[in-house]
């Protein structure tokens, strides 16, 4: 992995990460609720996939998020995203929660703690309901981005063995689970080279997840993550103005999963995502990437109107990958992004622009505050 850890001077355009900040005034104190599903600790439903929790996170990263809201004088608590979680809202009575948890059952289950929140009145980071909700179901993703003008390929869900292929579909095709994330699903068996290994895998993925599958071109070309991080307000509240341009979004430098040497070459499954960095058959995770500035200035556009286009707020991370001819397609968004600060790509991007990653986690929980009037 590539990063940049050199101190940055004074006149870095805005929108870059500085690696150091002048201290500012005080902020208020909050009591801040870290929710999340723990690897290893949460209930697994009957029939679940066999990599059911792939989502979830490591010890590792709640102590770290803790560890970050604690620096900005707050105080962190830790709620398992269970069913005992209104119970412990009512008990806790946190001002603000920090909500990574991903839900572990249904449709729409990463919307399932926003939408407790709501009912509740607690504030929360993030995205909200809805769009927590769409971002997991990545055909109606495809819909959305379609229909707002933005470049996705040819695509089908398809919710039984005996459906008819669309012609617009052409082989190789790439088949995944429609509402999974994590790369759960994926691996080198995706990529289907005739409507015999179509049929199979489709028959595969509805019988493993008890979903429709997503069938779509596949793209042979390299493939990239864009983080977006801010809000247009973003000026009136921040601690850190500088980290911001003028539209009120930070610029993370991008990040590109180099798949060739993984343990699934040309296909960033979950087998892939769960080795870390260092370990054998891991991906390369290049950043900043090598890019021609037009592309790099086209990703960072595509993404950002990715975002708003299904209504994300704050942070999110969106997937992209080129086509034989090295034209950008979207994938998908994930609108609650990794936060383990070894391995997560965003906290790549951070640390390869010299973005503390304290700072990272309060200036999420910053964004969430002045959403809901606390700032």
């Amino acid at each position: 992995m590539t990063t940049r850890n050199s101190k940055m001077e004074d006149d870095e355009p805005p929108g870059t990460a500085p690696s150091e900040w002048r201290p500012s005034e005080r902020r208020p104190s909050w009591r801040v609720a870290l929710i999340a599903n723990v690897k290893g600790e949460t209930e697994r439903p009957e029939d679940s996939p066999p990599d059911f929790g792939a989502e979830f996170d490591r010890e590792e990263t709640l102590q770290a998020i803790l560890q970050g809201i604690e620096s900005g004088g707050h105080q962190p608590v830790f709620i398992p995203a269970d069913n005992a979680l209104p119970f412990a809202l009512k008990e806790l009575h946190p001002d603000i929660c920090f909500n990574i948890a991903e839900g572990s059952r249904g449709d729409g289950r990463e919307a399932h703690v926003p939408a407790l929140l709501e009912m509740y009145g607690v504030p929360y980071t993030a995205s909200r309901v809805v769009a927590n909700a769409i971002s997991l179901e990545k055909t109606l993703t495809k819909r959305l981005w379609r229909d707002a003008g933005l470049p996705v390929v040819p695509f089908q869900e398809i919710a039984s063995t005996d459906e008819r292929i669309r012609p617009s579909l052409r082989y190789p095709l790439f088949v995944k689970p429609s509402r999974e994330g994590t790369g759960m699903g994926v691996g080198l068996e995706a990529v289907v080279k005739d409507e015999q290994e179509l049929r199979q895998r489709v028959a595969w993925v509805i019988e493993t997840y008890k979903q429709p599958a997503l069938v779509e071109n596949y793209l042979p070309g390299r493939e990239f993550t864009v983080g977006i991080l801010g809000r247009q307000d973003v000026a009136a509240f921040t601690q850190r103005p500088q980290l911001y341009n003028a539209n009120g979004f930070h610029r993370f430098p991008i990040l590109e999963i180099e798949n060739q040497q993984s343990i699934t070459p040309g296909v960033y499954g979950y087998s892939a995502k769960s080795k870390d960095l260092t370990e054998a058959g891991a991906p390369g995770y290049l950043c900043p990437a090598e890019l021609d500035p037009q592309l790099e200035e086209k990703l960072h556009r595509l993404a950002l109107r990715a975002h708003l286009a299904i209504g994300a707020q704050d942070v999110s991370r969106v997937d992209f990958r080129l086509d034989a001819k090295g034209t950008p397609y979207l994938l998908e968004i994930n609108t609650l992004p990794g936060l383990n600060p070894a391995v997560s790509d965003l906290c790549i991007m951070a640390r390869a622009e010299g973005l503390p990653y304290n700072h990272l986690i309060l200036e999420i929980l910053d964004l969430a505050a002045a959403r809901f009037g606390m700032l």
